[in-house]
């Protein structure tokens, strides 16, 4: 039985100390021109997520982990688009850019200068805007 609780985990729990990033919680649509208007000191980052879909929950666990930026690089902000759709929307408009979940933009000087979605986020360089 040794063998087995070895092999399969069955004795000892292994806890793992979950990665925190610096989030801003995104969640009201004042809050564009603040980014808008900072991103010409250092570059501001827009995750949308939706808490829905496996595909987001998958794309943000892998950018949660190769995340490696501090908040005086970049700021960071999180963007629930299931309860704050409204912002969504108008992040679209701002911006102007068609709306998918996940999403990653960048906007450095008031300018969108990256953006991608689903698989393709975590192959943005975001060292490129720090």
């Amino acid at each position: 039985m040794g063998l087995l609780n070895k092999l399969f985990g069955g004795g000892e729990k292994v806890e793992r100390e979950e990665k925190v990033l610096p989030w801003i919680p995104l969640s009201d649509v004042k809050q564009l021109d603040y980014i808008e208007k900072k991103s010409s000191i250092k570059a501001q980052v827009i995750f949308k997520h939706s808490t829905r879909c496996g595909i987001s929950n998958m794309v943000q666990r892998q950018f949660i982990s190769e995340y490696n930026f501090s908040e005086k690089d970049l700021d960071l902000y999180y963007l629930d688009i299931l309860s704050y759709r409204q912002v969504s929307d108008e992040v679209g408009y701002k911006f102007q850019l068609i709306h998918e979940s996940p999403q990653l933009l960048v906007i450095k000087n008031g300018t969108l200068v990256a953006n991608a979605s689903h698989g393709q986020i975590n192959q943005v360089d975001l060292s490129r805007f720090v």
